[in-house]
């Protein structure tokens, strides 16, 4: 690399704790900052040096300033963040991070603060504030489920709701419930796991337990709505990619007054055997319905193991792939139909 090309950024943090935090345990995050842009990171009193090409080394001092400025106001710095930083200032809006501090969505039982990570979970979070009907359709590890069961919780603490009801479709991710012990309840107990776990986190067991003794949480297969009208409740579908179009249909003309509902799903994981995807045809003709939001969260909400994020993009870059090669398929096969009834003609 040329002197040209190289360019030196020194971003000044003006605090020790400050410059641990945004640095990370054994400088983990400016190490990984470091190796994402391809730039150098050195420490210089509580200031950091960045140097590299200019794009680089551009995104990582936007990067550092606007997490100096979380810092500051006692936001956590992990890879994490880091990583969802570094992609927001690549697209050029280094200038969303702001937004993402403060905002507690909810609280668990042992106190712990429950705050958006991404500007996609934030409108999420929006969107279940203000709208009746929320579509939130993403790859896991968006917390999709997890952001939901919070609002639910915490519109039942404020009383704007008397009930909390959350259910999935009793389909299996290739595997065959009816080789399993128990009655259907006992089936689909394991599916619903992660939505027993987010309740208990955000309320503690004893509470937790107490409430599904009165019926206030509800907890069931999607099979188990039918012909009910469910009234003053938060209602959440989980794994609703595995619906078909007519439980989907089933399950939204459920709501009665006063409630609201969540519909969370990965269009991704489809596990109905050729069928059509509920969750799809729904978003496909209900986004615009006044009440109702649909919110498209990417790899880029993905708050799990920063792995996690470039796991999914291959994947994502594989399915381009073979969209890019069917339609090439296609068009040598309309050349080659085109070539042979041009011949045909001829003759």
């Amino acid at each position: 690399m040329s002197q040209m090309e190289k360019m030196v950024e020194i971003v000044d943090v003006k605090s020790v704790d400050r410059l641990a935090q945004i640095l990370g345990a054994f400088d983990e995050n400016l190490n990984f900052l470091s190796k994402e842009l391809g730039i150098v990171g050195y420490v210089d009193g509580v200031k950091i040096r960045l140097e590299g090409d200019v794009e680089g080394t551009r995104v990582g001092a936007q990067v550092l300033r606007e997490l100096s400025k979380m810092a500051e106001n006692g936001e956590a710095v992990d890879v994490g963040r880091m990583a969802y930083c570094i992609e927001l200032a690549k697209e050029g809006r280094a200038g969303e991070i702001a937004s993402l501090e403060g905002g507690v969505v909810a609280i668990t039982a042992r106190g712990k603060q429950i705050k958006c990570k991404t500007v996609g979970q934030k409108n999420y979070v929006d969107a279940i504030k203000k709208s009746t009907v929320v579509f939130g359709v993403g790859p896991a590890g968006t917390g999709k489920t997890y952001l939901a069961v919070c609002m639910a919780v915490s519109a039942f603490k404020s009383r704007q709701v008397e009930k909390i009801i959350l259910t999935r479709p009793a389909v299996e991710a290739g595997e065959k419930l009816g080789f399993l012990p128990g009655d259907l309840q006992t089936k689909v107990d394991p599916y619903l796991r992660p939505l027993y776990d987010a309740l208990q986190e955000l309320l503690g067991l004893e509470t937790y337990g107490k409430l599904m003794e009165r019926g206030a949480i509800e907890v069931a297969p999607l099979a188990y709505m039918r012909g009910r009208t469910l009234s003053n409740a938060f209602i959440i579908l989980d794994e609703a990619q595995n619906t078909t179009k007519e439980q989907m249909k089933m399950f939204l003309t459920r709501m009665g007054e006063g409630s609201k509902m969540v519909v969370t799903g990965d269009v991704t994981q489809i596990d109905l055997d050729g069928k059509d995807s509920g969750l799809v045809h729904a978003t496909n003709i209900l986004d615009g319905v006044e009440g109702i939001s649909v919110c498209r969260l990417t790899a880029k909400d993905v708050v799990r193991h920063p792995l996690v994020m470039r796991i999914i993009r291959a994947y994502e870059k594989d399915v381009e792939k073979e969209t890019e090669r069917k339609k090439a398929k296609k068009l040598v096969e309309k050349k080659a139909e085109d070539d042979f009834g041009k011949e045909k003609d001829e003759r």
